[in-house]
């Protein structure tokens, strides 16, 4: 009987930490009955990781293929990867971003939730790791943890591609691709999962199943922040208020008005405390990225530039483990 096979997808543009990445795969625990294989899609215009790629493929027991997938468009990237593992034959598709390092039992617990949770999808945590000289605020409040958004029962209710899984067979996903509109501005993750959601794909939480991210310099600034949860905000607003006519949105507009109001208003009466009045400064970004969204401002691309701590994956939900931090 041949062996399950399991793909994992990492999309990649010019970031010297996919060694790093590729190297934290080759340590997993795989689950028994199962073969890895390594699906690395090279965003760049050039295949400049073709030669870090090849050197790997060499040196590890795993199946290892690279895709140069040149637009400048993560979307592009991921549809790469989608097809390969297609082409392949995956049962399962895992993703993690090219910046990040896999816990050597990362994916075997991924797999084991999806089997015991019956489930088409599994979102797991990254946790951040800071350099010296971090901000000391910034490291207690956890801000650039990522943490799926969850339900009242625990589930994800929305996703992300840091740290997650998918049942290749689950017809939720079947012939469903990443949008390339959203490929430069971000959140093509965020809506390849709604609409799978939408479809019925059942979502499920891996808390023990980490990857780890550390935070350059460059972004471990308030103002880096800030500009991610703008995004966020936009983002979530295209998926859940496109549709709405201009009365509704005129609502949704105040609403989120109030909501950015009241953080700053608390930013003021914590202003001492550096992790609380930042903390409501960077949620009343999230609101204000809302409204922007309402008012019909586009968002900035922010994939396809080498990576000066500007780019930015984004998350639905950093820091959230209990789902405290929901826009709703």
């Amino acid at each position: 009987m041949s062996a399950r096979l399991i793909a994992i997808g990492v999309c990649t543009f010019r970031r010297e930490t996919l060694a790093d990445t590729l190297g934290s795969l080759a340590r997993q625990h795989v689950p028994k009955g199962a073969a890895l294989r390594i699906i690395v899609a090279d965003n760049d215009d050039s295949p400049t990781a073709a030669g870090l790629v090849a050197k790997f493929a060499a040196r590890t027991a795993h199946g290892v293929e690279y895709l140069h997938a040149p637009a400048r468009n993560i979307a592009v990237a991921r549809n790469a990867i989608l097809e390969a593992a297609e082409r392949a034959g995956a049962a399962r598709l895992a993703f993690i971003d090219d910046d990040e390092i896999a816990a050597p039992d990362w994916l075997a617990r991924l797999d084991a939730r999806m089997t015991e949770d019956r489930a088409d999808a599994v979102m797991g945590p990254v946790r951040a790791t800071y350099r010296p000289g971090a901000p000391e605020w910034m490291q207690a409040a956890r801000a650039h943890d990522t943490w799926p958004e969850t339900g009242p029962d625990g589930r994800p209710i929305a996703g992300h591609s840091c740290n997650a899984m998918i049942d290749c067979a689950a017809p939720a996903f079947a012939g469903l691709r990443f949008d390339p509109a959203r490929g430069r501005s971000g959140g093509e993750d965020s809506a390849w999962f709604e609409a799978a959601r939408s479809r019925g794909a059942r979502l499920s939480f891996a808390r023990d199943a980490l990857v780890s991210e550390e935070v350059p310099d460059a972004r471990a600034r308030l103002g880096w922040l800030l500009r991610r949860r703008y995004r966020m905000g936009q983002t979530y607003a295209s998926l859940h208020y496109a549709d709405a006519t201009p009365t509704a949105k005129a609502a949704r507009f105040a609403v989120a008005l109030a909501k950015a109001a009241w953080c700053m208003a608390a930013a003021t009466v914590q202003f001492p405390s550096a992790k609380a009045r930042n903390g409501n400064i960077v949620r009343a970004a999230l609101h204000v990225g809302v409204m922007a969204n309402l008012v019909g401002l586009a968002q900035p691309s922010i994939y396809g530039a080498p990576d000066t701590g500007q780019t930015d994956r984004p998350p639905m939900a950093p820091n959230t483990p209990k789902g405290s931090d929901r826009y709703e």
